[in-house]
Order: C-alpha cells, then structure tokens, then sequence
C-alpha cells in the first residue's frame, strides 16, 4: 500500500506545478509534440522544459517516442484515467469498490 501511496505522491507533485499543467493541457489540445513545438508556445527555454518533461515521464503521466533524432511526447492516456477514475476513488470511498 505504501508504494501505491508513493506513486500518488508523485504523480500529484507533477500536476502541483503551472507550466506542467499548462504542458499537459497542450498535450491534450494538439496530441504529440515535441520540446521545439512546445518551448513557444510556453515561453520558455528548451533545457527547463526539458525538465519538466522528465518530471511528468517519471510520473507516467507522459510518454516519449523517439523518431529519428526528435522525442515526441504525449498524454498518457491510460494512466491519466486510472488516476482520475476508479483506482483514485478506491483509495478515498473504499466502500465503493
């Protein structure tokens, strides 16, 4: 139960910040995109967007697909309804699982 809680705790953390929310409703907006698509569109700098796309791929909540020498990266979709769904609902109303 404790590894569950830490994966929460991490995946949370990821969505507690602005740019990292306003990448992921890109993400969402437009599908794949790679870091030269995104840094404009966010104002800022390829290197700390590259930061904060490890932080979401650590949390799972993206997924990276390399093509040739670009990533590409985009919503992963099926942890992204685990976490905003049933397996979340579990943890809080457990009666109703």
């Amino acid at each position: 139960m404790d590894r569950m809680f830490e994966q929460y705790e991490q995946k949370f953390k990821a969505l507690a910040d602005k740019k990292r929310l306003q990448i992921m409703n890109l993400l969402t907006k437009n599908g794949s995109m790679c870091v030269c698509d995104l840094s404009p569109l966010i104002d800022m700098a390829q290197s700390k967007l590259s930061y904060h796309l490890k932080i979401l791929l650590d949390a799972n909540l993206i997924k990276k697909e390399t093509k040739g020498t670009w990533s590409y990266y985009e919503l992963n979709q099926e942890e992204l309804n685990n976490l905003l769904s049933h397996e979340l609902c579990c943890i809080f109303k457990p009666t109703h699982c």
